[in-house]
């Protein structure tokens, strides 16, 4: 997923190592499953069939399921199937092996998350036209929470653990501590600083800034670069709703991002391009 993935935990113990390893074995299962760039993975092969209905995983109809459901609520700004203009924009490398990937699907501007049509009582989907779908969006949010239900009982108590991927967390219990989890956000112009703190325990926090792989964040009504905030953080009860809503108040900016999330009823805040602080009410504050 190009990104570093921790996992602190309060106990160490054999059991403790041992769902630390198989809550790791998620990101792989979720790149395999959901990576736009693996020719081979469950997501490429939905790609390549146009207007044919298409049984798919557990794990690959939840991806879809919440971020089409990101799309609606976000009246498009947040849109998975962004995936030919990042290929063309230049984001077409696989960050685990530096390969190129090349779906052989072009741009095509019309083409929008309501070409994506989901079958919940048959686990399918059918897309009405080619198009390159990304997950991005939802993908590392979704490896995060697998594993965060791996680790659940060792949150239960005294216990607790964090979950770190690239700044996707999922914070259980307490720190080593006994106090809530502190999470640090990047100031976003200043890559050694933290903007703010804020105590989370039993929820996730994401974040989606200009300041990781430059201007990759597209918005999706107009297929160009998010421009409205510098960053946006949300605390969600997972990662997946997190990462996506993240994203989506992102590219809708201060006044609409918070609209957004209040809507969703998750907490957040976003920054300005001039480091304008906007918070929704239930926004903890810095801890």
């Amino acid at each position: 997923m190009g990104t570093v993935v921790s996992i602190t935990t309060v106990h160490d113990t054999p059991e403790t190592a041992a769902r630390v390893e198989r809550a790791l074995d998620w990101f792989a299962a979720v790149e395999a499953c959901c990576s736009r760039f693996e020719p081979e993975s469950e997501l490429r092969r939905l790609c390549g069939s146009v207007d044919r209905e298409v049984p798919l995983s557990p794990m690959l109809f939840e991806a879809l399921r919440t971020a089409l459901g990101v799309a609606r609520a976000s009246g498009g700004a947040f849109d998975p199937t962004l995936g030919a203009q990042m290929e063309a924009a230049g984001y077409d490398r696989n960050d685990r092996t530096g390969a190129r990937a090349a779906s052989g699907v072009g741009p095509q501007a019309e083409a929008s998350f309501r070409d994506v049509r989901l079958d919940a009582r048959r686990r399918s989907a059918r897309l009405r036209r080619p198009l390159l779908l990304d997950l991005g969006g939802v993908a590392k949010g979704l490896a995060v929470d697998l594993a965060a239900r791996e680790l659940a009982p060792l949150g239960d108590g005294a216990g607790g653990f964090a979950i770190d991927a690239g700044g996707d967390l999922y914070l259980a219990g307490r720190n080593p501590a006994g106090l809530a989890w502190q999470v640090g956000l990047r100031h976003p112009r200043q890559p050694e600083a933290i903007f703010e703190t804020v105590a989370v325990s039993g929820a996730a926090v994401c974040t989606s800034g200009d300041y990781e792989r430059g201007r990759h964040v597209l918005d999706g009504r107009h297929r160009v670069p998010a421009l409205l905030a510098c960053s946006a953080s949300v605390i969600a009860p997972n990662a997946m709703a997190a990462d996506a809503l993240a994203t989506a108040a992102f590219v809708l900016g201060p006044r609409d991002g918070l609209a957004l999330l209040r809507r969703e009823a998750v907490a957040g805040l976003i920054l300005s391009p001039q480091l304008e602080r906007f918070t929704t009410p239930d926004w903890p504050g810095p801890a």
